[in-house]
């Protein structure tokens, strides 16, 4: 048994099978996943897991080196923006419309579906190497 980390394997897998530039999304319980694109479903119930949890955790195993927000988050979600960008501290980003993120969306390796219930909770996070 794993005691450490992401004990779910199919996201373990998917975060050991990352290479540089690759995209992966981590988002809200109603952000569409594409057809074809991966998906980790995570939601058990509204707000379970939240956004913030999945975060944390593919962010203790994933190197990031760049990300992408919708606009729309400064002024529906600021203080999960205010996070994100916390979290992800010293890294360049960008904010693109929700439209267009969703259409990004299509070129994730993966998505992790949360069961977070707050609007524009989504970000698109570049793989980064740790050398």
């Amino acid at each position: 048994m794993k005691k450490t980390g992401i004990l779910n394997a199919d996201l373990s897998y998917l975060v050991a099978t990352l290479g540089h530039k690759d995209l992966v999304m981590v988002g809200d319980a109603g952000m569409p996943i594409p057809e074809g694109v991966a998906i980790v479903d995570l939601a058990l119930s509204p707000g379970v897991p939240t956004f913030r949890q999945a975060l944390d955790a593919l962010l203790s195993e994933m190197e990031v080196e760049y990300y992408y927000l919708a606009d729309e988050m400064k002024e529906k979600n600021p203080d999960l923006m205010k996070y994100v960008i916390e979290k992800l501290e010293g890294l360049d980003m960008e904010t693109m419309s929700h439209d267009n993120l969703k259409k990004m969306s299509s070129r994730v390796k993966f998505a992790v579906r949360t069961g977070e219930f707050s609007p524009y909770a989504n970000v698109i996070l570049r793989s980064g190497v740790v050398f």
